[in-house]
This record gives C-alpha cells, sequence and structure tokens, in this order.
C-alpha cells in the first residue's frame, strides 16, 4: 500500500551563479537604510538599490547582532503605487497588495552569530519607481532595529450600564503607535478583567454593592502594551434596593436556522427599574446573555431537535419567570430534498494505482461530490498528537502489532513536486514551493469546484492503535484536539524537505473526520482499546467540536466513520450522544465477507460484502447488513438526516470456488483463499475497474432478494462480490426511502476513468 519512489527535484548552483554574473553590474544609484540599532530581537535588515535604467535591482541583507546563529526568518515590507516585482532570488516570496512576504531559502535559513547572510541575501528585480522599503520587518521587528512605538492612552471611560453584578464601560480610542491597535484591556486593581477588540466592554462576575475602579489600555498587532486611560470608579447595584423582578418574555420564536444555528426573537419583558439583559438557554444550560430581544445560537450540531428558553434580568440581577418552550430542529448539512456524497480519497493512490486529485476532477466526481475525505493521517506514538512532517512506510504484514506505528507520507501530503500532466489546472508544482503534492492539488481542485469541501480522516484500519490513549483523559484529550487542529486546520504543517511551515496548509481542509477502528472492541492487531473508550470517545468528539468551532469563520465539518456491526456499536458507540457532535457519520456498508489479504478472515466460503439486505442463503449465524446496520442507529433515535451508508468501489474476491447446485454460481460456496488481488499486498481486493479489465471472462449476476452484485468465472474459479451501476441504483433508491442523507465511498480510485459508479451513484441521489 505504501509503496513509495521518492523524487526530489534539484537545480543546479551553476545556473544561479551565472544569473549572478549577468545581475551584479556597477552601481548607477545607491540608497540605503540608516544603519540598524538593536531591537527587541537579534535580526535587522538593511537595502540598497541598483539602478540599471529600465529595471532596477533591490536587496536586503540580513544580520544577526547575537553571539548565537537565528535559524529561520521573515522580511516584509511595502511597494509603492506604480512599482511591479519580475523576480524573486535566494527567499520564497508573496505579493499580496502592495505587502510583500519573503521567506528564508533552505540554504540561507541561518544566519550565523554576528553575521550576514551574505552572499546568499534576498534580492528582487523591479520595474517602476526606484524606492527605499516602508513599514520594513524582519521576524517582526523594524528593519532599522529600532524599538516600537506602543499605543497612546486611551481616553476616560464612562459606565454604560451598571448591574449587581455587570459593568459595561466605553471609551474613546487612543492613537496607534508603529502598529495598529489590536485590542484593549480593562483593567481593575491591576488584573486585567475583561479583553475585547472594540471600544466597549462588559466586565463580568462583580460583587453586588462593591465599588470597582477600571482603567483602560491598548496593545498593537505586535503584542506593545500602551499607557493606561484616567481611572473610573463605579459601584455595583445593591439587590435589597430592588426586589422585584421582571416579567417573563413573550413570544419565544425562531426567526431562521442553518446546520449549525438557530435565530431566535422574542418580546421585551418589563421591570419597575429597567431590564438589563436578557439569559437564553438551551435546555438547562445558558449559552448566551444579549441586551437585546434576539440573537443567534451557533455552535449547533445538524439534523438535531433543540429547546430554547429565555428569561430577563434587571438591574439588581432579579431574574425573571422563563418564556415559553421552544423547540427547534436544525437543518441536516444537505439541505431539504438533497443528498450528500461522500468519497474518500487514498492518500497512497498516486503511487501504483496512478490516482491523482486530478482524476477526481477528469472523472467527473469532483462535480458530483460534495465532501472528500483524505485518507488517511495517523497518532503520534510518542506524544498522542496527530502526526505531520514524517514519510514511513508500514510494513505491509496485517498481523504486525506495529505495521502502522509512525508511519505517515508528508511526501505524498505536501513534499512531492506534482507534475504539469498530473496537475489539476495542468501547472507543475514549484519544486520550491511550501505547498506541494495532495494538498496543493486539493487547493486547486477546490478553486475550481468551489462547492467541495475537503476532510482530513484520521485512523483507518492501520492508523487507530494510539487512539484510545489519546482519548483517555481531559487534558490528552484537549491537547490531542489542539494539535489536530493546529496542523490540518490551521495548516500549521512541520517544515519537511523545504516544504510546509506556519500556516502553509490553512485552506486545504475544512473539517476533520475520525476513523477510530475500533473504540471499545478488536481491531487491528496491536490496537489498544477497552472499556472506557466509549465515553472517552464521546468526549474526544465534543472536544473536537469545541475546539473547531473556536477557529471562527466557516462552519467546520467534525464527521465520523462508523461500524454496521451491532457488537461494534455496542462496544464503542455512545449513539445517544455522539450526534450532537457530529455532522453526520459515515455508516460501514461493506466488507461484511471477505477472505483478507493474508487468508485470516473467511478464505473457505465465498460470500456477500455489501449487501442491502440478509441473503436468504447466508449459512452464518449472524447478520451483517446495510438494512440491519442502519435500523440499529434508527431504532436508538439517530435521525435518519446523520447517516450516510457506505457503497464500495471495489470488489472482494475468492478463488477455486465450487459452482453448486444449479443456478447458484458459486454463491456462498466452499472456497480456497482469496484470489489474486489488484496488487501483490492487497489479495482478495480489486478495484472495480480492474475487476472488470483483469477478469473480462467473468459472468455478473444480481441477486434481487439481498441487492447483491457479484461475478463468477466459472466452476472452481474466482468469485467476486461488488457494486456495479444496478446494485447502486438499487441501494439508492432505499437510500431515499428511509430518508437518509446520503452515501459514502470507498474509495474513489476504484472507479472507471469516465465515472461509471459516481455517475449511478449521482443518478440515483441527485
Amino acid at each position: 500500500m505504501f509503496n513509495r519512489r521518492k523524487i526530489t527535484p534539484r537545480r543546479t548552483w551553476h545556473r544561479v551563479v551565472a544569473l549572478l554574473a549577468v545581475l551584479l553590474l556597477p552601481l548607477a544609484t545607491l540608497t540605503g537604510l540608516a544603519s540598524p540599532a538593536q531591537a527587541a530581537g537579534t535580526l535587522t535588515a538593511s537595502f540598497t538599490t541598483q539602478n540599471h535604467g529600465s529595471w532596477w535591482r533591490g536587496s536586503f541583507i540580513i544580520r544577526n547582532s547575537a553571539a548565537t546563529p537565528v535559524t529561520g526568518w521573515t522580511l516584509a515590507f511595502d511597494l509603492p503605487a506604480g512599482t511591479t516585482l519580475g523576480g524573486h532570488y535566494h527567499g520564497d516570496a508573496t505579493v499580496s497588495g502592495n505587502r510583500v512576504t519573503v521567506k528564508n531559502a533552505y540554504y540561507n535559513a541561518t544566519v550565523p552569530a554576528n553575521g550576514t547572510t551574505e552572499p546568499w541575501s534576498y534580492w528582487f528585480l523591479a520595474t517602476g519607481p526606484v524606492f527605499t522599503p516602508t513599514n520594513c520587518t524582519v521576524n517582526g521587528d523594524k528593519c532599522d532595529g529600532t524599538p516600537d512605538v506602543p499605543p497612546t492612552a486611551p481616553g476616560a471611560p464612562t459606565a454604560t450600564s451598571v448591574t449587581a453584578r455587570t459593568v459595561s464601560l466605553s471609551w474613546p480610542a487612543g492613537n496607534a503607535g508603529d502598529y495598529p491597535i489590536a485590542s484593549y484591556d480593562v483593567i481593575s486593581n491591576g488584573v486585567t478583567v475583561a479583553t475585547t477588540a472594540t471600544l466597549n466592554a462588559t466586565v463580568q462576575g462583580l460583587t453586588p454593592a462593591t465599588s470597582y475602579t477600571f482603567t483602560i489600555r491598548g496593545k498593537d498587532s505586535r503584542g506593545n502594551v500602551g499607557a493606561l486611560s484616567p481611572p473610573l470608579t463605579v459601584r455595583t447595584v445593591d439587590p435589597a434596593s430592588d426586589p422585584t423582578p421582571p416579567t417573563a418574555p413573550g413570544n419565544l420564536r425562531s426567526t431562521g436556522k442553518t446546520a449549525s444555528s438557530v435565530s431566535l426573537a422574542w418580546n421585551a419583558s418589563t421591570d419597575n427599574v429597567a431590564v438589563a439583559a436578557y439569559d437564553v438557554f438551551q435546555g438547562t444550560t445558558l449559552v448566551k446573555t444579549v441586551p437585546t430581544t434576539s440573537t443567534t445560537v451557533t455552535g449547533l450540531s445538524p439534523a438535531i431537535a433543540y429547546v430554547f428558553t429565555v428569561k430577563a434580568r434587571d438591574t439588581a440581577d432579579n431574574s425573571s419567570p422563563a418564556s415559553n418552550t421552544l423547540s427547534v430542529t436544525t437543518d441536516d448539512v444537505a439541505g431539504p430534498g438533497n443528498y450528500y456524497k461522500v468519497g474518500y480519497f487514498i492518500q497512497w493512490g498516486l503511487y501504483g494505482r496512478q490516482y491523482f486529485i486530478k482524476n477526481l476532477d477528469t472523472s467527473g466526481a469532483a462535480a458530483k461530490l460534495d465532501v472528500i475525505n483524505y485518507a488517511f493521517e495517523n497518532v503520534d506514538p510518542v506524544n498522542l498528537t496527530c502526526q505531520a512532517g514524517v514519510t514511513k512506510g508500514i510494513s505491509g504484514n496485517p498481523q504486525d502489532p506495529n505495521e502502522g506505528t509512525g508511519a505517515g507520507d508528508a511526501d505524498a501530503d505536501y513534499g512531492r513536486p506534482i507534475s504539469a500532466a498530473q496537475s489539476v489546472d495542468g501547472v507543475a508544482d514549484d519544486g520550491w514551493g511550501k505547498l506541494r503534492g495532495n494538498f496543493n492539488q486539493i487547493k486547486k481542485l477546490k478553486a475550481k469546484h468551489p462547492h467541495l469541501k475537503f476532510v482530513v480522516s484520521l485512523g483507518g484500519w492501520t492508523f487507530s492503535k494510539y487512539f484510545a490513549d489519546a482519548a483517555a483523559t481531559p487534558a490528552s484529550r484537549e491537547k490531542f484536539v489542539r494539535s489536530c487542529v493546529d496542523v490540518w486546520i490551521k495548516g500549521n504543517l512541520p517544515v519537511y524537505n523545504g516544504a510546509g511551515g506556519p500556516g502553509t496548509g490553512a485552506g486545504v481542509f475544512d473539517g476533520i473526520d475520525i476513523d477510530w477502528e475500533w473504540p471499545g472492541s478488536e481491531g487491528h492487531a496491536g490496537n489498544h482499546w477497552g472499556p472506557a473508550d466509549k465515553d472517552n470517545l464521546t468526549a474526544l468528539l465534543a472536544e473536537f467540536r469545541k475546539q473547531l468551532d473556536a477557529t471562527g469563520g466557516e462552519h467546520k465539518l467534525l464527521t465520523a466513520f462508523t461500524p454496521a456491526d451491532p457488537a461494534k456499536i455496542q462496544a464503542g458507540w455512545d449513539i445517544s450522544k455522539i450526534f450532537n457532535s457530529l455532522d453526520f457519520a459515515n455508516v460501514q456498508g461493506y466488507d461484511f465477507h471477505g477472505a483478507g489479504s493474508d487468508n485470516s478472515w473467511e478464505p473457505l466460503r465465498a460470500g456477500h460484502q455489501a449487501n442491502l439486505r440478509r441473503d436468504a442463503q447466508d449459512p452464518y449465524t449472524f447478520d451483517f447488513s446495510i438494512e440491519r446496520a442502519i435500523q440499529t442507529y434508527l431504532d436508538a433515535g439517530v435521525s435518519p438526516r446523520k447517516l450516510t451508508i457506505g457503497f464500495p468501489f471495489y470488489g472482494r474476491g475468492w478463488k477455486e470456488v465450487a459452482s453448486g447446485p444449479t443456478g447458484v454460481n458459486g454463491e456462498w460456496q466452499t472456497a480456497n483463499g482469496a484470489a489474486a488481488g489488484q496488487f501483490p499486498e492487497e489479495a482478495g481486493t480489486r478495484g472495480y475497474h480492474n475487476l472488470l479489465t483483469s477478469l473480462p471472462n467473468m459472468t455478473i449476476y444480481h441477486d434481487e432478494q439481498s441487492v447483491s452484485t457479484y461475478g463468477y468465472t466459472g466452476n472452481g474459479g474466482q468469485w467476486w462480490s461488488f457494486d456495479d451501476a444496478w446494485s447502486i441504483g438499487k441501494k439508492a433508491e432505499w437510500v431515499r426511502s428511509k430518508g437518509l442523507l446520503g452515501a459514502m465511498v470507498w474509495e474513489m480510485s476504484g472507479d472507471t476513468p469516465n465515472g461509471t459508479l459516481m455517475n449511478a451513484l449521482h443518478t440515483g441521489l441527485p
């Protein structure tokens, strides 16, 4: 599966040296910044120009005044209007508007102690007016080394509202220093009691009938703290002065909803003095306090019924009776009458399968899918964090308990340059770029198909070993989730072969998929699991939902791959609770039967791997079917619009299968192990397209009773179970009849180049 051949692009130094020889001409004009002085940091930058008439060159020399080397630098400066940069050398530059940001090249990243970046300092070519850069910083410090000028003191604060336990303040802005004011701190008795980006704040949790003195100070975008404003002393309200509560808010109603929010409004309460605020409750939990008669509650889960009430509070902190109770069910992620289609893209597809992100586009699948799960990323076995930045293959032995320990593929993720022929837009990756490989192609595909979302799938069969450890305690869960959000959502990819770095992966993923196989029960050999997993998984998903919501911006998806086996559901998945965190779950709809690549599963009898209903001829005592799996979730009260069912774009096969009685065609008959697979390490498994082309003499049969497709090469030959357009159409009809959210595909490379199976799924679930 992880058959990797590493290709590292190289650039020859003689080409760079030859270019330098052409451009290092005698100076026509030389200008420079003032000699740098010591700043908060140890790096400074000096600038010079060389004017060559129709074009000119600007150069920065980074200097290190410290007695120790500094590794890693970022230079930033502003261009004047009318200037165009024509080339950048010895640095990775991006231009946004008039702002230029330059990150070091890998060979000049370290600035020696008391040394410079010479002879490999960053320089550029330009046309237009020759200029000295403005707003120049290196690693955030001013290039000339002078100290930052902080903001001035804000104006005197005033109290806009005072209650028994809160004081609302406003104040005139202070003047910015060298950098914009980013926030204001409210200080009381030397302690910061509130922080805000606006010119007002409400201090909460105060003691009634008590005097407090407040001052305000600004902080700029660099963290420089300004002077304090004049003080304001305020006394909170004495509750004894007003024992009368407000009246209950009236006519609580919903004015709108989405898959993750509910908008509410209500009629105003009255009070003998004044209504200070309204408390909004979700069930028995206070979720918002607002001064007006409307609000929007966010951070909700799709297709869940939520109950709301509202209470008013007056300035003496008296609480009113509750409003009427309102129940609102959030929308599902697809919207009324629509169906979600989710497909897995495998990280390693660009090796033996030669299946690239581009193929999602050329097959037509990208236009038909809603979400693509990128499979898989691992859990660091030592730190119990989301692992990234390593390339280490798996052993290939499915019975090796350490097969996936520490494995990963940063090369395929973002280190490997993709050629023009393999690229979504026909443009090859820059071998020096910070984002290459699958991740860069994902961004290109999303730009071409703006409706499409990508989520990173964590775990899978081979990478689930350490989920139980990462989920074991509140501290370990917080740490694990924080690392996953930092790497995969914020995009702070570890540096790998010159790629990666802070923020380089931002915008690649729109959420996270949890593919823990399996909590509370045995999965891959060597996996850690135990009875505590069930509750820990529920808490882990809640932590993911909390931290994903805290990132702000567009709602981040949180999904999970969940089992079809009722015993595994019971052992590890509290389906009465987990859907409060999940947007939806992809229920396994395949692998009900199979021989296994090492014949450790069911090698002696052929059987259906993805049947909709139980086959009446099935000789096994257990019932594995899509119908039973989904009914297990529905019986537990899960909304059908929280569930997709899995469709296999591959087959499972046996060899030396007896034909059985007339008309049976090998169905449930004796076999002698797994048939040869598409790849040597994957016996018993072939992608749908490979299955058809490698076994052209196979006869295909359709089992109407169980809704199963199978193929047979004849007595004593190979027998394969798979989905085709017929079974997909039948199952899609059943999905619609059950009101399910849609379908999930494992995995997209198995389809034909023109998307035969995806087209059938799209037709069945438009």
